[in-house]
């Protein structure tokens, strides 16, 4: 069975869509964070804080529980039956009238705004493309059991309930100006306050002049996804499943669409996409007679921030080791690091932020441990000679080819390697309830993230977050209704 023909977009595409909304009295307690930063005391939070909290749309509750589950702890229980359940209060939620859509299809200006915070962008239906066609660019590598996991909800819900999050260089553009114009002259549809002191704002842009003026200036740029990557993947696995579906013998294309398209997603965050080199190859679908016509699942839900008129915040992403004991990681790590021992957290932070060059903190029970100059013989053999100097040089790269299997033995995946966002404190709470080891990281310098996605390389999984991050309930997008 050969891969179905897809439509392909030319060049960058924001298309406009009838958004879906809370109509709720306060919009700021149905939100939340990004499904991939919320834990079990989340979830249990903000299910307190209004009953119609988007987090038991993008993280449902199993009907085989009596508890509601997080990331975490969904896997327990079958897609089918956790995502069942999220499309039924999808419909519930639209045919009682707590959701409804917007009368005119649009593209949606978001602000966010707060002490040291303003980041403001588009929220619309991004064309999908090939990462070969250097139109949308990612960053990091996916695994297949995240695709999977996000598959099973969208496939299920016939929905994108959370918006991407991609970076353009805008340069001052019509669609910045517009943007900001927008923002500043206009009065929103929503507006709302959450628990982290952000502010959220929402205008709709409605008028068909503004919105092709808005994609004539963005047809020939590039995207590069900040946050989503396993959303982007599924994107196009869906897209190709829903094709499928559509051709003869639907249902066993389907089936096995679904499993090869999922190891295509995946193969891909493990080699290049030959980006770099196939930036002049964008394919047009509007003079191919031969392509099917763009459906909704051609396109997924993304909000798109111009990131020279508002540069983004990138923080680093920390690592949990439950198997590997602290004395162990640092016993280990001296036959290849020189280690300096910290007896305080915070005086080992300081250190990490001072070092020049590869280094790592690692920390639980029994202090932090700084790891620098590492045997440059040691290093330069496990390396990758077919990626680049500045991909070797990263630390996360560091990490996954030196000192996770070489140092320590151990695989870089979901079982083996625990993630925190951003909180240094939790990391090391994490490794000391679990006994391991937790490592922490400095963020990554945004352009050497640009540089290596330009250049067709993926940082490794987990490599990078960048925010300010889309708050998740304030728009959604349903296929039907889109």
């Amino acid at each position: 069975m050969g891969t179905p023909e897809l439509p392909v977009p030319d060049g960058l595409v924001l298309r406009p869509f009838r958004g879906v909304r809370f109509t709720v009295e306060d919009p700021a307690k149905v939100t939340s964070p990004p499904y991939d930063l919320i834990s079990d005391a989340d979830v249990e939070r903000l299910l307190d804080s209004h009953p119609n909290n988007v987090v038991r749309l993008i993280l449902p509750r199993s009907p085989r529980r009596n508890a509601p589950t997080s990331s975490s702890t969904a896997a327990d229980a079958p897609p089918q039956d956790r995502y069942a359940e999220a499309r039924d209060t999808l419909r519930t939620w639209l045919s009682s009238g707590v959701l409804a859509p917007d009368a005119e299809p649009a593209l949606y200006v978001y602000e966010q705004s707060g002490p040291g915070v303003v980041q403001r962008g588009l929220i619309g239906d991004v064309g999908l493309a090939d990462p070969t066609q250097a139109i949308v660019l990612p960053h990091e590598d996916v695994l297949p059991g995240p695709i999977a996991d996000r598959l099973a909800l969208m496939s299920t819900t016939q929905a994108n309930l959370e918006p991407i999050f991609l970076l353009y260089e805008g340069g001052d553009g019509a669609t910045t100006r517009l943007v900001d114009a927008v923002a500043d002259e206009r009065s929103p549809l929503v507006s709302a306050r959450t628990e982290d002191g952000l502010t959220h704002r929402l205008w709709a842009i409605t008028d068909p002049s503004e919105i092709a003026a808005i994609n004539a200036d963005l047809h020939h740029r590039q995207a590069l996804i900040a946050d989503g990557h396993h959303r982007y993947a599924t994107y196009r696995v869906l897209q190709r499943q829903e094709h499928l579906s559509r051709r003869p013998n639907a249902e066993a294309q389907a089936e096995a669409a679904q499993t090869e398209a999922a190891h295509d997603e995946a193969a891909l965050g493990a080699a290049g996409s030959g980006a770099g080199s196939a930036a002049g190859q964008r394919s047009s679908g509007d003079g191919d007679r031969s392509r099917p016509a763009f459906g909704p699942w051609d396109f997924g839900l993304a909000l798109l921030v111009d990131s020279s008129a508002y540069p983004p915040d990138l923080k680093a992403i920390h690592r949990v080791i439950p198997s590997l004991p602290l004395e162990d990681a640092v016993a280990k790590a001296k036959g290849a690091w020189r280690v300096h021992d910290h007896p305080e957290i915070a005086e080992g932070v300081a250190a990490l932020e001072r070092t020049q060059g590869p280094a790592f903190l690692l920390a639980g029970e029994g202090g932090a441990h700084l790891l620098t100059d590492p045997d440059p013989m040691q290093l330069a053999r496990a390396m990758p000679a077919d990626h680049s100097d500045r991909w070797n040089s990263l630390n996360t790269s560091i990490l996954t080819s030196f000192v996770l299997p070489i140092v320590w033995g151990l695989r870089d995946d979901e079982q083996t390697v625990r993630i925190v966002h951003h909180d240094i404190d939790a990391a090391v709470r994490l490794a000391r309830q679990m006994g391991g080891t937790a490592v922490i990281l400095k963020p990554l310098a945004v352009e050497d993230v640009l540089s290596i996605a330009a250049g067709g390389e993926r940082v490794p999984r987990k490599s990078t977050s960048f925010g300010p991050k889309p708050r998740t309930g304030l728009v959604l997008r349903t296929f039907d209704i889109d």
